[in-house]
Formats: structure tokens, C-alpha cells, sequence
């Protein structure tokens, strides 16, 4: 479980390595419904974007996570992001997160194949036991989201993070284990299907 980067391609999405050269892309996909004005999400404003690449990529050089963007093959458009982190190989988990997605690109299948690719390595090519998932208390919209997948809540992490304006975040944290993988995996791919029709 090397924090390399990697190239994942779906039926509606690839996931491609963030690079420095994306930075006009992520801007961009963040201001398709201005993301950055829900005060529980962490996408970028238009002035911060060079520093959230910077702080992505030096995650990656210190090898604690593996970034990606999101282009959404149809269009060719980037469209969001996401990443591996909190990778422990001694312990064979991770967690997917720092995950956004253009106002656009919402319940369209962009999650679905996203979270298939995703998981697919983690399980099937890392070796992981275990994936978790965290969010905001109060971003009710991801927490639908992550429970849709088939993720099960574990629990809540209360004061977890003090977040930039100072507000206190408590955390929902949801994980998939090994064992669950088989029925998730079967239960994106007929997601999948429901979005082709």
C-alpha cells in the first residue's frame, strides 16, 4: 500500500493523479454552485485554491495520501476531487475522503463510479480490511451519501476538529469492512446500472 500515484478509469469517471496543472480545472469545478459557501465542506475559494494544491501534494510527498481529480468522461470536465489518507499499512485500512464534487455533477453517478474505483483498489488490490468514511455532523447531504454506498456508521467523534472560523466540528465516522465488500461492490454496480438507464 504505496502512496504512489495512480490512474483509475470507470464507466463514468477517471480518476487522475492532481497535479499542479489542475489548478484552473479545480477552480472551476468549485465555483459550479460556489462549493466553498457550505461552511462544512473544505472546497476550496477561488484565492486558496493554489494553497489547498500545495497542501494536497505535500501529503501525497510525505506519503500519507494519494490525491486524485475527478473528469467525468463524457464531458472530459474535472469536476471534483478526492483522496486516499490516513493510509496505515501495518494495519490494512485507509479512509476516502476530502471528497467534493461540482454542483453539476451531483446524483448523477460521478459518486457511484467514483466510490466503486475507489473501493475496488482499497479492497481488491491494497489488501485493506477496513475503509472508513468521515463527515461533518452537519453535512446531512454526505452522510446520505456514504450510507448510501452501504457504509455502516460507526460512531461519532464529538469536538473532533476545530475548523478555520473557529467552530468545533463533530464528526461522523462510517466504515465498510472486509467481509461487507462483496454485497457493497454488488450494490454499487446495480447503482450503476440505475444511473445508465
Amino acid at each position: 500500500m504505496k502512496c504512489i500515484p495512480i490512474h483509475l478509469s470507470g464507466q463514468y469517471v477517471s480518476l487522475e493523479p492532481l497535479t499542479q496543472d489542475h489548478l484552473p480545472d479545480i477552480q472551476r469545478a468549485a465555483a459550479d454552485g460556489e462549493l466553498w459557501n457550505l461552511f462544512f465542506t473544505s472546497v476550496p475559494r477561488p484565492e486558496t485554491t493554489q494553497q489547498w494544491i500545495d497542501t494536497a501534494l505535500e501529503m501525497q510527498r510525505q506519503q500519507t495520501a494519494i490525491v486524485f481529480v475527478i473528469r467525468e468522461k463524457h464531458s472530459g470536465t474535472i469536476v471534483g476531487s478526492t483522496r486516499y489518507f490516513r493510509i496505515e499499512a501495518q494495519n490494512k485500512r485507509l479512509e476516502i475522503g476530502h471528497t467534493w464534487y461540482s454542483q453539476s455533477a451531483q446524483r448523477s453517478g460521478v459518486n457511484t463510479d467514483s466510490k466503486l474505483l475507489l473501493l475496488t483498489h482499497a479492497f481488491e488490490v491494497f489488501d485493506c480490511i477496513a475503509v472508513e468514511f468521515r463527515t461533518d455532523f452537519f453535512n446531512h447531504k454526505s452522510q446520505a451519501a456514504i450510507e448510501r454506498l452501504g457504509a455502516k456508521r460507526d460512531g461519532i467523534l464529538r469536538n473532533h476538529t476545530i475548523m478555520p472560523d473557529g467552530r468545533i466540528r463533530d464528526t461522523v465516522v462510517y466504515s465498510i469492512l472486509e467481509h461487507e465488500w462483496p454485497g457493497v461492490k454488488k450494490n454499487l454496480q446495480y447503482m450503476q446500472i440505475k444511473y445508465a438507464k
